[in-house]
């Protein structure tokens, strides 16, 4: 071996191991920072990002006090369907969904032929997550991934987005001291976590970086990418709008499988635009607000919305404004009965944890362990089994 390359060799292996025993000293979470942002250099080394670069992306790294007190104080949907829906679904947002679909019709093209997701489903949640790229965040992305990272409630789910940030740096794909998006460390106008945007990020302008800032095509690819990876199907539904008759075994209802969309349609059930073409594959029949409210089947392809998303109300919304950007008509609203404030469903959902029902923490939510336990306090009161939650079943409790 030349000397020199002997040399080469030896510095390498003496810079890992230093690398290696920094990383061991420096804490996971907490403590000083400048300890801290050592251990996070190591590891972006380790994985082969160059010194340099580290140094780059974590120079003037800052903890960010108003990302704690967001993280700490998370908003949840304590709208019903018919609030939250009609306010995301405006008649202003498809209007200008319709146009973009229109305006980058190729590049939506390019989306459902290289990775099988339609240009509505993408629009829509580029409508619902930045309004087209126009309220994209204004917290620093990486001092808000430092900042959880640092803090100690969750740092197996940040640290690796902070690592994926340093390498977004190493490919020139950000900007580390002027990049801005959501408090939790989300980038772009479809709010992608940095992992996912290095895992399948797309050059859809061609110009040699993945920007889902600023690159409407990088968005939609991107977005169209990910979504594939999710499990869409090319060619499926994701949600139909259904007429429901007055008496189900309404029990089955709700995000359950089971059953197949054929024999829903047996029992009744009626897709609104007359579409029975998907009568095979499985299906849920979901009830946001109860029997006497809009009623949707869900195909397999909703469950890419669950993954995006945990919260069924967005979920529903998310893709109910898909299928009105692919031409649906607005929902049937019906007349739902009323529903709980905050402070009954509270009292709601202690009651069901007397009774021995896992809802979960007691939050005024209407989630899913709620709608669960409803039914089947519903079924044994021998009321219908809708998994809403009303003034009379707290009563009949």
């Amino acid at each position: 071996m030349h000397p020199k390359s002997r040399i080469s060799t030896l510095t390498a292996a003496l810079t890992l191991l230093l690398t290696g025993v920094a990383h061991a000293q420096a804490p996971a979470c907490g403590g000083d920072l400048g300890a801290f942002l050592a251990g996070v250099k190591a590891e972006a080394v380790a994985t082969g990002v160059p010194a340099d670069v580290a140094d780059r992306a974590l120079a003037g790294a800052a903890i960010d006090p108003k990302v704690l007190s967001r993280d700490r104080a998370q908003g949840v949907f304590r709208q019903t369907f018919l609030e939250f829906s009609k306010r995301t679904v405006s008649q202003a947002r498809l209007d200008i969904g319709r146009k973009k679909l229109q305006e980058l019709a190729p590049v939506f093209a390019r989306a459902e032929q290289e990775f099988g997701v339609p240009g509505p489903v993408i629009a829509a949640f580029w409508a619902m997550e930045t309004d087209f790229g126009a309220v994209q965040g204004d917290f620093n992305t990486r001092n808000a991934l430092v900042t959880l990272s640092h803090d100690c409630r969750r740092p197996e789910l940040f640290r690796p987005q902070l690592i994926a940030l340093i390498e977004m740096v190493q490919h020139g794909d950000l900007d580390p001291a002027t990049n801005t998006g959501a408090w939790a460390g989300e980038i772009g106008q479809v709010q992608m976590l940095p992992e996912d945007i290095i895992r399948y990020g797309v050059d859809g302008d061609g110009d040699g970086h993945i920007n889902v800032k600023t690159s409407g095509p990088d968005a939609i690819l991107t977005a169209a990418k990910f979504i594939q990876s999710l499990g869409f199907t090319r060619g499926q539904p994701w949600i139909q709008e259904v007429s429901v008759p007055e008496n189900l075994p309404w029990e089955k209802t709700g995000l359950q499988p089971g059953m197949t969309a054929g024999e829903w349609f047996a029992l009744g059930v009626t897709p609104r635009d007359g579409n029975t073409n998907f009568s095979k594959l499985g299906a849920s029949l979901v009830l946001p607000q109860g029997r006497k409210g809009p009623a949707f089947i869900t195909y397999p392809n909703f469950n890419i919305y669950l993954e995006w998303n945990q919260s069924f109300i967005y979920t529903t919304s998310a893709a109910y404004f898909a299928t009105r950007l692919g031409g649906a008509p607005p929902y049937e609203k019906g007349s739902p009965e009323a529903g709980l404030d905050d402070v009954n469903m509270k009292a709601l959902q202690t009651r069901m944890a007397e009774l021995g029902h896992d809802v979960g923490k007691i939050d005024g939510i209407l989630g899913s362990g709620t709608r669960a336990a409803i039914q089947k306090e519903q079924l044994r009161l021998g009321l219908p089994a809708d998994g809403w939650a009303t003034p009379a079943l707290l009563e009949a409790l």
